[in-house]
């Protein structure tokens, strides 16, 4: 998961340099740390709760494990159905389409519902329940918020103006 982070981080600074370019505007920089601060904090607690507690392999991982697989095959179709518009970051650029191709044809925010999956199911494939449940209902909470940032700007008939302004 720590490479798979690296590489995302690598290409969504390459994707922020494009839509900046074509003048994008990042919004809600604090929300951004906020979510980079949560999955430092979900891998320290994971790496820690296995230690502490020496949790071992769960009887289900196979379950889990196939459940985290799909949440990836879904992360990374999303992203590549967004193409340079995927990011970590909200960077809104003028007249910013909504994506409806890829798995955005049947769900709303396939990314999210992935990463939401991830984060509850990783730490269950070694038994570490309290990072599964602490981490499930803080990154609901997060992603939430930041659904709600992403629709108000992208459906605000002011972004226009703000981006000229």
């Amino acid at each position: 998961m720590l490479a798979q982070r690296a590489f995302e981080l690598t290409l969504a600074k390459r994707h922020e340099r494009e839509l900046k370019n074509i003048g994008a505007v990042e919004i809600d920089k604090n929300g951004y740390r906020l979510i980079i601060g949560m999955h430092i904090a979900f891998f320290a607690l994971l790496v820690l709760e296995s230690l502490i507690l020496n949790r071992t392999l769960n009887r289900y991982w196979i379950i889990f494990g196939m459940t985290f697989c799909a949440s990836q095959f879904l992360r990374y179709w999303s992203i590549a159905s967004l193409g340079i518009y995927w990011n970590t970051k909200i960077l809104i650029t003028p007249h910013h389409p909504l994506v409806k191709k890829g798995p955005y044809k049947i769900l709303r925010h396939p990314n999210y519902l992935a990463v939401i999956t991830e984060l509850a199911i990783a730490p269950l494939i070694s038994s570490c329940y309290m990072t599964s449940f602490a981490f499930t209902i803080l990154n609901t909470f997060v992603i939430r918020r930041r659904i709600q940032i992403e629709t108000q700007a992208l459906m605000s008939p002011l972004f226009p103006l703000i981006l000229n302004s």
